[in-house]
């Protein structure tokens, strides 16, 4: 019995290792047929969506309602990336929404009107409020990390899809990608003193579906004050 124990823990470690590698030899990017329309994962009707509470940052006259969902079952609501029951989808700290979230909506302060930052499938995993910026130019925006396009065309939008940069008004207006297409977002940060928003991306210049040492880097910068925020591309080295 004991014997027969010990071969059901190999083969289950043999069995997890070889998705854990199924999961990290997967592609990022498949190229077929990308050029002809961007690739958008379909609807999963299973889903049901959730709002957490309202967030109001610091200084702002907006509240931001976080839009996730949880995935239905015979023994209630459960969260999709948790066996525990739960109804939550957000998380907020230090001027930050975190999750893996399918929307986020607005409300101004004393108005009933609520409305959604985008139309569009996206999976929003950060929400960043420039909380310095605006207390020294009085412009309020937010600086998103999300996924907007299913690249690895696996039929859902996850965080093994490539995440680009977005940029908003502290209200959800002018909802403006940043990131070129297809290029995965490194990092970003702001200089306030120069009233600009640099980011790094990396691009598949070898067009294996991978982001990696033989890929090229890519730098940019907005001037946050351009009302047209025009990205810039740039060359540190």
């Amino acid at each position: 019995m004991k014997n027969y124990l010990s071969y059901i823990a190999i083969i289950l470690v043999v069995l997890f290792a070889a998705c854990k590698k199924e999961e990290a030899d997967k592609p990022k990017v498949i190229y077929e047929d990308t050029a002809k329309s961007k690739p958008t994962a379909p609807i999963d009707t299973t889903q049901i969506e959730v709002a957490d509470l309202p967030i109001n940052m610091e200084g702002t006259n907006f509240l931001i309602h976080p839009i996730g969902v949880v995935s239905g079952s015979g023994k209630g609501i459960k969260s999709s990336s948790d066996s525990e029951q739960s109804f939550t989808v957000s998380n907020y700290g230090e001027y930050q929404i975190t999750g893996y979230l399918k929307n986020l909506k607005f409300q101004e302060i004393g108005k009933d009107s609520i409305y959604a930052l985008t139309d569009k499938q996206v999976l929003i995993e950060t929400a960043t409020y420039l909380k310095t910026f605006a207390d020294k130019s009085k412009q309020q925006f937010l600086v998103y990390s999300l996924a907007d396009m299913d690249t690895n065309k696996d039929g859902k939008l996850d965080s093994n899809d490539i995440k680009s940069l977005y940029i908003s008004t502290i209200s959800g207006q002018k909802f403006t990608k940043l990131s070129p297409d297809l290029q995965e977002l490194i990092d970003w940060k702001i200089i306030e003193s120069k009233n600009m928003l640099y980011f790094k991306t990396i691009e598949d210049t070898n067009k294996n579906g991978e982001f990696d040492t033989e890929d090229k880097l890519q730098y940019h910068f907005v001037n946050l004050l351009d009302k047209d925020w025009k990205v810039v591309a740039y060359k540190p080295i």
